[in-house]
């Protein structure tokens, strides 16, 4: 892998990993587009090690509370929603490297992030309506928050684990579908990444072999992971003003014509596929 490829992956992997349109599908279409036959799992570690950087510097106010108070309703929350993902990871992880590699279900899965995207929007603009009797809207808050909100989140994490299924996007629609508002549901998203980049990471250096560690390139490695955390702290920080301000629709759209794109070229033009 040169220089030039290892930033753009770093950097497609740093703001993927945020904004509801999947990393994990970016990065397989990519390693087509470049070639790149085999996944180079060292450099796919250094780089999920850059991602959460750029999560402790983008969040650090409540990642410094967290750590000052580790024992608080926040802490069981993300736990909570952390052990669907990491159940499903364990019992399917042969058949999700499978699909990793052969990117056989890539389209149907960034047409289903689509769909949740748009139908948890929809959920998400009537629970801003208010109410006409009552005049208060239906928007729920932070302290609002119960095991049963964190539960379902987790779970539309869990459905996140296949390449082309947006973690961001579906845990970002889990936290509006149960009408929390914009700005907390932003940022649940992303605190529970750090639990999740956390485990992948594990799992990364428990596969890793010595021969790919020692025949890796040092520059390309440390390239990769810089665009990682800049660009990531980057989309972080964007996606924070555009869920607060704006619809999930744009994204929608986008993810919907990529799934369409990349059924299209794996079932009549097989370009890439």
């Amino acid at each position: 892998m040169s220089i030039f490829e290892a930033v753009i992956l770093g950097a497609v992997q740093g703001i993927t990993e945020f904004l509801p349109v999947s990393s994990s599908g970016h990065l397989v279409l990519l390693q087509r587009l470049f070639g790149i036959a085999e996944p180079v799992l060292l450099f796919d570690t250094m780089v999920h090690g850059g991602t959460l950087l750029a999560v402790f510097a983008a969040l650090r106010r409540d990642v410094g509370g967290l750590l000052a108070r580790p024992v608080q309703p926040l802490t069981g929350f993300l736990i909570l929603g952390t052990l669907p993902a990491a159940a499903a990871g364990l019992a399917g992880k042969r058949y999700i490297e499978g699909a990793f590699h052969s990117g056989a279900l890539l389209g149907y899965s960034f047409l289903f992030t689509a769909l949740v995207l748009l139908l948890c929007e929809g959920l998400a603009r009537s629970a801003s309506r208010s109410d006409p009797f009552a005049g208060e809207t239906e928007r729920r808050y932070q302290s609002e928050m119960r095991w049963f909100d964190a539960l379902i989140i987790g779970v539309f994490q869990a459905a996140a684990i296949m390449p082309g299924v947006s973690r961001s996007g579906l845990t970002l629609s889990g936290a509006l579908a149960r009408r929390f508002d914009r700005d907390f549901a932003a940022r649940f998203s992303f605190l529970l990444s750090i639990p999740a980049i956390l485990g992948a990471l594990v799992l990364q250096i428990i596969d890793l072999r010595p021969a790919e560690a020692a025949g890796a390139g040092i520059v390309p490695l440390l390239a990769g992971t810089a665009a990682a955390a800049g660009v990531g702290f980057f989309s972080i920080t964007l996606t924070l003003a555009l869920v607060r301000r704006y619809s999930l629709l744009p994204f929608a759209g986008y993810v919907g014509l990529l799934g369409a794109l990349v059924l299209l070229d794996q079932h009549i033009s097989r370009f890439f596929f």
